[in-house]
């Protein structure tokens, strides 16, 4: 069973707007529809639970009906941080998860999830156990050693750009958010499950990655987001 987790309980200061951002109206149809279809259309994935903003779940209820949304089991209220949505998530579905089960989490103001990266996700999850969207790092990364000045550089060969989505066996993924809550370890504001699989002594596998899987945090990132589906016109 492979069921994917998105995540749409941010509140989106950054984009201005008086509403969720992951509720924002574009070119008819609230964004988190455009990243749900992506998961709905994948015929890989199985069902779909989705962590929202607390209040909002009917409205979200109405535009899944709407947009028939069928493979959204479950929606649920989401934390005040990103890990602790995602940790209510992966809680909730111990009652529906088996051990050996796939886990894939997404972001919800992510909509541009290409069918062969989420593809590539599952294939080298059910291989390694886990699975992480990554992309190389194309600029220059300096050390900042004080406000305005820096000597040194990193190698940007040695790096790579991981975002969502992002698959777990569910087994490991559960223990290992109980670990975290516990021993509080990678449950801050800055972290990801990515990272805290890292911060807990996991390896983490690389999968394929894409330029237009964008997160959707300021106002320049829903005009280059209408761009491009302007060229899929």
């Amino acid at each position: 069973m492979i069921t994917a987790i998105i995540i749409a309980g941010g509140v989106g200061k950054r984009m201005g707007q008086d509403i969720p951002k992951q509720f924002i109206i574009v070119d008819g149809k609230p964004i988190i529809i455009y990243t749900l279809e992506s998961f709905q259309n994948h015929p890989q994935i199985d069902q779909i639970l989705v962590v929202c903003k607390s209040g909002w779940e009917d409205t979200l209820w109405a535009y899944i009906k709407e947009y028939q949304i069928s493979k959204v089991k479950w929606i649920i209220p989401g934390g005040s941080k990103g890990q602790e949505s995602i940790n209510n998530g992966v809680q909730f579905l111990k009652e529906y998860a088996k051990e050996d089960d796939t886990i894939i989490i997404h972001d919800g103001i992510r909509p541009l999830v290409d069918e062969l990266v989420l593809s590539d996700v599952i294939v080298k999850c059910k291989e390694y156990g886990n699975a992480v969207t990554s992309l190389p790092y194309n600029e220059q990364i300096f050390i900042k050693e004080t406000e305005e000045t820096t000597t040194q550089y990193v190698d940007r060969n040695t790096l790579r750009r991981v975002s969502t989505p992002q698959g777990y066996q569910y087994g490991k993924l559960l223990a290992a958010y109980n670990r975290a809550v516990a021993e509080d370890i990678g449950m801050t504001d800055s972290s990801y499950t990515n990272t805290m699989m890292v911060d807990l002594g996991e390896r983490l596998y690389f999968a394929a990655g894409s330029d237009k899987n964008i997160k959707l945090t300021t106002t320049d990132d829903l005009e280059l987001f209408k761009a491009y589906l302007r060229m899929k016109d």
